[in-house]
C-alpha cells in the first residue's frame, strides 16, 4: 500500500495519515464501511444503536451499536449529486437518472413502464438560451470572430469577446427565470397539440398525454439549457397507446410553437429596464428510434446523455459549487472573469429583485431550479429507485442475521427500535485517498461487469 500512495505522489503528512487508518486495528471493518457506501468521499457519521425485537414476546433477536465500530462511528453515504462534491454519490445518483430516463424510453415492468413505449412518438429537444453578446466559439472550419481558430480546451471558449457590452444582467436573469419558461412550455405544449388537431383541450386529455424527463446543462459562456426527453401516451398514460394522428412530426411542430410562445415579462427596477425573457433560436428535436437506424438518436445514447449531465453544475464554468458571500471571495477563489462578472451581476441585481433572491443563487450564476425534473407519469422516480436499493440492501442484512423475511413470513412481524446521533462527517487525509481508491475500484468493477453481459447479450442475439 506504501509503494502504490508514494507512486500516486502523496505528501508526507497525507501518507503518514494513511500508513495510521491502515495499521488501526479497526482498518478491516472500516474499509467494510466504505465499500458499502460505494467510496463516498463525503460519509455522514452516526452514532446511536438499534433493536429488533419479537414484539409478541419481547425477545431481542438482533442488537447493534457504533461503541464497536472505528471511532465508535457509523459511516454512511453524503447522497451528494454533484461530482464536484462526491464522485461516488454521484455516479450512484448518474445510474439512477439513466435508469428512470431509460425506463420512459424502453420500458421496464419492475419500474412501473410497460415496453409499449418504444412504439409511441418521442423526441429528444434541446432549449437554449438566447444571446447576450459574441462570445468566443468555434464556428466549425472557420476562425473565431476574434480570428483565432481555438482548440477544443481553450479556456477563452465562451468568454465574452468584448465584457463592456455583454448583457451579464441579462444572463443571470435569464437563467433565474429559466425554470418559469420551462414551465410555460409545458402549459402551452397541450394548448398548440390542441389547436392543431381542432379540438379542446379537455377533449385531448381523452386521447392523448404527453410526458417528459428533462436536465439542466450549463453552456461554457454560463447560460444554462434544457435536453429533454418528450413522449405521446395515450389517456391512460404509458400503458396505453397515442392516437394515430399523434406523431413525431405534430409533436415537433407543437413543441416549438409553444417555445416560440414562452416569456417572462420583466418590469423595470432600480436602474434596471423591464425585459421579455423568452428561449433562444436554437431549438434542436431529433426524434428517438428504439433502434439505431444512422438517422435516429437511440435510447440509450438519449440515456446516457441525460444521465451524464444529472450531477454537473455551474462549477464546469469555473465558478464554485458552494455560496459566495462577497466580491472578495471572488478574488480569493481566483474565479475566471467571465464568470465572474456573472457572479458580480447577481449581486448587483439582487437589491432590484429581492424576490428572486439572486445574491443566493450567484455561485449557480443566477440559477435556481431544479437539475432534472420530469412528469408524473414519464416513468418510476429517483425515490423509488432507492427504495429498491434500500430494500435489497435490508433483505440482505435479514438473510445474514437469520431474521425472518416478511414476504415469505408475513406472520412473522418484528420491531426495530433505533437511536441514532449525528457525530459529523468527512473523512481524514489518508482516508480519503483510501476512499477514492475504493470507489475507483467499485466503479470498475461494475463497469466491467456490465460490458460483459453487453457481450453475452450480443453473443445470443446472434443465436437468436
Amino acid at each position: 500500500m506504501s509503494d502504490a500512495a508514494l507512486a500516486a505522489g502523496l505528501d508526507p503528512a497525507t501518507l503518514g495519515d494513511l500508513l495510521k487508518v491502515a495499521g488501526s486495528p479497526g482498518f478491516d471493518r472500516w474499509q467494510d464501511q466504505i465499500r458499502r457506501t460505494g467510496g463516498c468521499s463525503d460519509p455522514i457519521h452516526l452514532i446511536g444503536s438499534t433493536k429488533t425485537l419479537d414484539p409478541a414476546t419481547g425477545t431481542v433477536l438482533h442488537a447493534y451499536t457504533t461503541d464497536t465500530e472505528p471511532g465508535a462511528r457509523l459511516r454512511v453515504a453524503c447522497g451528494n449529486r454533484r461530482a464536484s462534491r462526491c464522485p461516488s454519490c454521484a455516479w450512484t445518483y448518474a445510474g439512477d437518472t439513466y435508469h428512470l430516463i431509460r425506463a420512459g424510453l424502453t420500458g421496464d415492468p419492475a419500474k412501473g413502464t410497460p415496453h409499449t413505449v418504444r412504439e409511441h412518438p418521442r423526441v429528444f429537444a434541446t432549449l437554449t438560451a438566447p444571446s447576450f453578446g459574441s462570445v468566443h466559439n468555434r464556428p466549425g472550419t472557420r476562425p473565431c470572430r476574434c480570428g483565432t481558430t481555438h482548440a477544443e480546451d481553450a479556456p477563452e471558449l465562451g468568454t465574452a469577446l468584448d465584457p463592456t457590452t455583454y448583457d451579464y444582467a441579462g444572463s443571470a436573469l435569464w437563467n433565474n427565470h429559466a425554470g418559469h419558461l420551462w414551465r410555460y412550455v409545458t402549459i402551452y405544449l397541450p394548448r398548440e397539440l390542441a389547436a392543431r388537431i381542432g379540438i379542446t383541450q379537455r377533449a385531448l386529455k381523452e386521447q392523448l398525454r404527453v410526458s417528459y424527463g428533462k436536465v439542466a446543462e450549463y453552456q461554457k459562456r454560463g447560460a444554462i439549457h434544457f435536453h429533454a426527453v418528450i413522449r405521446f401516451d395515450g389517456p391512460d398514460g404509458p400503458d396505453s397507446p397515442p392516437p394515430a394522428w399523434a406523431t413525431h412530426d405534430l409533436l415537433t411542430d407543437a413543441l416549438r410553437a409553444a417555445a416560440a410562445r414562452a416569456e417572462v415579462a420583466l418590469p423595470a427596477a432600480g436602474d434596471y429596464p423591464a425585459r421579455a425573457l423568452r428561449w433562444g433560436t436554437q431549438l434542436d428535436v431529433q426524434p428517438i428510434g428504439a433502434f439505431g437506424n444512422g438517422q435516429d438518436l437511440t435510447e440509450q445514447a438519449v440515456a446516457s446523455y441525460v444521465a451524464k449531465y444529472a450531477t454537473k453544475a455551474a462549477e464546469t464554468t469555473g465558478t464554485v459549487d458552494r455560496r459566495v458571500g462577497n466580491r472578495e471571495a471572488l478574488i480569493l477563489l481566483n474565479i475566471p472573469e467571465h464568470t465572474r462578472r456573472l457572479i458580480e451581476a447577481c449581486f448587483d441585481l439582487d437589491k432590484a429583485y429581492p424576490d428572486r433572491k439572486l445574491m443566493a443563487w450567484a455561485h449557480m450564476l443566477g440559477f435556481r431550479g431544479h437539475f432534472s425534473t420530469k412528469s408524473r407519469r414519464y416513468s418510476t422516480t429517483l425515490g423509488a429507485l432507492r427504495q429498491v436499493r434500500a430494500d435489497y440492501r435490508a433483505a440482505q442484512q435479514r438473510a445474514a442475521l437469520g431474521l425472518p423475511d416478511p414476504d415469505d413470513h408475513p406472520d412473522a412481524t418484528t420491531l426495530t427500535v433505533a437511536h441514532w446521533a449525528y457525530a459529523g462527517h468527512g473523512h481524514t487525509p489518508g482516508e480519503s485517498w483510501l476512499a477514492a481508491n475504493i470507489h475507483r475500484d467499485i466503479q470498475h468493477n461494475r463497469e466491467h461487469a456490465r460490458e460483459h453481459r453487453a457481450e453475452l447479450a450480443d453473443d445470443h442475439e446472434g443465436e437468436w
